[in-house]
């Protein structure tokens, strides 16, 4: 196996920029941030921040998927938040994308914008 494997999927937006939706590497697998994008429509998600974040996981699962992962073995996930207010509400939608698991490491941070406008985003690194 080489060194480093892109790793995409058509069950999560295509890349907005020049980035692989996540490489492996080993038995890592580096997952780009993902923001609201709808796989099939590529447009932001502009619903509540629960939807967002929703999105944001489901995209990132999706893309775990496609390495032969899952979600559930994340070791890290960093959360970029635009209002960190909306913490408490992004937590209950996070936490409950853990429930049959101990939940990762996490980081999150505040931040002025998000690509698209988003008010979320989510990456991860993922064992496999």
């Amino acid at each position: 196996m080489a060194l480093r494997q892109s790793v995409s999927t058509d069950q999560a937006p295509e890349a907005i920029g020049p980035y692989s939706q996540a490489v492996r590497s080993g038995s890592l697998l580096f997952c780009s941030g993902q923001v609201p994008l709808d796989p099939s429509t590529g447009e932001i998600v502009k619903d509540e921040i629960e939807g967002q974040t929703r999105r944001c996981l489901e995209n990132l699962a999706a893309v775990c998927e496609a390495a032969g992962g899952s979600l559930a073995d994340a070791v890290r996930c960093t959360v970029y938040l635009t209002d960190m207010g909306d913490f408490a509400r992004v937590n209950e939608v996070y936490g409950s994308f853990f429930e049959d698991a101990e939940p990762p490491a996490r980081v999150t941070v505040g931040v002025a914008a998000l690509p698209k406008g988003a008010d979320v985003e989510v990456d991860a690194i993922v064992a496999l």
